[in-house]
Parts: C-alpha cells; structure tokens; sequence
C-alpha cells in the first residue's frame, strides 16, 4: 500500500538554502533608485540588516543555514509530503498527487521558515524593533510568533480589509507580543496621505509596506522586514522545496511532472519551484512549473514586465517586476496575501523567460476546490493556498481525460484555521466572481518609470 506521507528525520534539515541567481536563464536586472542608478548595500542598510543585505545580492548558488536557525525550524521541520489517495479517488484519476504541508508551523503556514532567519540576523545585529506589513496575517503571525523567540519588538501594519476579515490573526500577533494596526493608519506620513484621498480605503499591501519601511527609516532601532518578494526570503524559502526533492526520491517518484504554487509576493512558490528549477534550464527535466493567481490581481497573467516600486508611497527601489502598478489597490478578495502589485523579481524573471507559466483564477471556484479537498483530505486550507488545490485538481483531471499517471506536487502553504470567515462567506453565497478589467490595469500602469 502506498504511503500516505512521506517524512524525514531532523538530522535532515536542510543545512544550505538554494539560491537560483547564478542558475537563471537571463541576469537578473538589478534594483535601482528612482533615478534609474543601481542601488548598494549602503542605501539598504537604514532599513536591512547587512547580513540579508548580503544575501539579497550574493551570487553564490548555496548559502550556509546557522545551526541556531535549523535548532528552532525543528519545532515543525522537516513538514511531511503527503499523498492525496482521497482526493485522487474522488476525481477517478491516474495522476497522482502530492502536497507538501507547510501549515504545520506554530503560526501555521510555510512563512516562520523566513520569519525565524530574519529574526536570527536581526537580534546578531542587534536590532529592537521590526516593523512589517501584513496582508492575511500569515506573515504578520510568523514574524511576531519569531520576534518574540528572540526577545524583539515587532510593529505589524496589516491590510485593513484583511484586519477586519480575519480578527484572529490580529489576535494571534497580539499573543505572541506584537503591535497590530489596521493599514492605512495615521501613525506615518504614507498613511495620512492615503486617508486624505480615500477616508474609506480598503488598504493593501502596497500601503502597508510603505508604512513598515517609513516607520524602520524614521526609528533608528527599527529595521523592516518582507514577507516574501525579495531574493532572501525566496531563497530563505527553498527548503521546501530541498526537502521535497528527497522526499518525492523515497516515494519511488524519480522526478514530478507539474508544479504548483500560489502566487501573491511570490515566496512560497518560489521555496516550492526554484530547487527544480536549474534541472529544467540545463534540460534535465522537463517539469511543467505553474504559478497562480487570483483574477482579481491578475499581476503575472495580465501586467506588463516593467521596473515599478515595491510600494504605493515609492519608498522602496525600483525593481523589474510583471506589475499593475504601486498606486494598484485590487478588490476585497479573502485571498489577502495575494493582493500584491507586483511579484518577485526572481519569480518574474522566470516567468519571462518561459520557465515558468502562470494562470488565474477566480474566487468561488478556489473555494469551491478547497471544499473539494477538505471533504476528500480533511484538511481546511487558507484561501491563498486553494489557488494551487484548484490547479492540482484542474490536472489531475486532465490526467483523467488524457489516461496519463502524471506526478502533481504542490505546496500546501498554510491552513485555514483562522479563515473560516471566508468559507461563511462562500457558503453563504456572498462571494463576488472579482476580474479586474483590462482597462482599468492599463490606467494603474499609465505612470510607471520609463526604464529599460
């Protein structure tokens, strides 16, 4: 009989990130000052520490993980790689299906796996404060649920959509010690200036970010710290990815077929996708890899390749992104930590290049998969993580419609414990089908920098 999760011991942690850099198709085109002159360590360091500074810009391909990062990951590390037999009986198909589960972390999602390292560096260089932005809360829960291991204040400005959709997240921060504020909020200058247009503003993670790195470089003791999107904590992310490789190994799997991952900033997918990833540029492997996103921030599928800010207030550099623009504020969608802008540059990179593909989908049909998968696996997935349930279904059936016994994997990136709101909202028909219409991306993208 075939396993139904396939876990390995703590001695096998990874003991190096992967770093894909020195493995991509194109040069990665580099962050740059309003401008258009590159940026260097200096002008980071008001808000970075210097070792993730380092990191961000190393050309290195493996990057050594501190002993006291993998002591603490061993409170879920190494997660399991489970087999979907329930749901690939439900949909009679001969693929077979694989997840690996990232919701077994204390603030239950794959984000503490970057969380617990910038705390490490922030506490060596000795920082007292991290302030962030937040959009769902997942990322807001890991880095207060890691400032406080290491005795660190930590200031979250999470989305105000998301503050009032999800109360337990905000609760959840406060547990573990952290301030929580609704974003926009009058405590920066980026804030006030949002209110002072749109009283009533949903905020997004765009507004958010501009108010963690507004109060990191106007507090000397506060450095800022992202989620996802930067070359760091994308690389930070990748022993997902490492694990699963020696995992899919003792399943009998000599290599996946398709992989998947949802996509808001880009960070999960990229712990997922990237260890894969030098395989399939040097020809190895012929792996479909597929990012999705929700239609209503159609950011990868629908917005130009182009150099944009990171934020709505342009405090950040300018980075080359697939991006509907920094003043972009998308629909309510309970998808929060999907409503970005932008997307990684290194994800971006991939995607233009054609290593990777993306697709998009709507609202209800994630959650209608995410039901799906509930009532097969039993497990209640957060609504950003039904974008992957969705597409690893989409294939399975086609594996179905074509008779091929495909290998699916994707990254199950959180759980939705703490989303429940959402499923009330599905089940209770007031879901919105959101697409954000051509014309009004072609306005949000109007002012962006001309810079090849």
């Amino acid at each position: 009989m075939d396993d139904y999760k396939i876990t390995l011991s703590e001695s096998e942690i990874p003991r190096q990130w992967y770093n894909v850099i020195p493995d991509l198709v194109t040069p990665l085109p580099p962050p740059l000052k309003p401008d258009g002159s590159p940026i260097g360590p200096e002008d980071l360091a008001a808000i970075f520490p210097m070792e993730l500074i380092k990191q961000e810009m190393s050309p290195e391909r493996w990057i050594e993980i501190p002993d006291e990062i993998r002591r603490i990951w061993r409170l879920w590390r190494p997660s399991p790689l489970r087999r979907a037999h329930a749901l690939e009986k439900a949909l009679g198909t001969p693929a077979r299906i694989y997840y690996k589960d990232e919701s077994l972390s204390p603030p239950g999602s794959h984000k503490p796996n970057t969380a617990v390292a910038q705390a490490y560096y922030n506490k060596e260089e000795g920082v007292k404060t991290i302030a962030t932005e937040t959009g769902a809360g997942q990322w807001g829960s890991a880095l207060s649920f890691a400032a406080n291991l290491f005795g660190l204040n930590a200031r979250v400005y999470m989305v105000k959509i998301s503050y009032e959709q999800k109360p337990y997240r905000k609760l959840l921060m406060r547990t573990w010690g952290a301030e929580c504020f609704a974003s926009p909020t009058t405590r920066t200058q980026a804030g006030k200036a949002i209110l002072e247009k749109d009283p009533d503003s949903l905020g997004s993670l765009g507004i958010a970010i501009s108010e963690a790195v507004e109060d990191a470089a106007t507090h000397d003791d506060v450095k800022y710290s992202l989620g996802s999107v930067l070359n760091h904590v994308c690389t930070h992310q990748t022993i997902i990815g490492l694990e699963t490789k020696k995992q899919l190994k003792i399943a009998g799997e000599s290599s996946p077929d398709i992989i998947i991952g949802c996509v808001g900033g880009g960070s999960n997918f990229a712990g997922m996708a990237f260890p894969f990833v030098k395989d399939k540029i040097d020809g190895n492997e012929d792996y479909e890899i597929i990012a999705v996103e929700p239609t209503a921030c159609p950011t990868l599928t629908k917005g130009p390749y182009r150099y944009d800010h990171g934020d709505t207030a342009k405090m950040t550099p300018l980075m080359k992104m697939y991006t509907l623009g920094h003043d972009f504020v998308p629909p309510g969608i309970h998808a929060g930590g999907l409503r970005y802008h932008g997307d990684a540059p290194l994800l971006c990179s991939l995607v233009n290049d054609k290593v990777i593909k993306a697709r998009a989908y709507h609202q209800i049909e994630i959650f209608d998969a995410a039901v799906k998968f509930a009532r097969t696996e039993g497990l209640v997935c957060a609504p950003e993580t039904a974008h992957a349930v969705k597409a690893a279904i989409d294939e399975a059936e086609k594996c179905k419609e074509t008779g091929e016994e495909k290998c699916i994997v994707f990254n199950y990136s959180g759980h939705g414990l703490l989303d429940l709101s959402s499923y009330e909202a599905y089940f209770d028909g007031k879901l919105e089908e959101y697409e954000y219409p051509d014309e009004l991306i072609k306005k949000s993208i109007s002012d962006l920098p001309d810079i090849k």
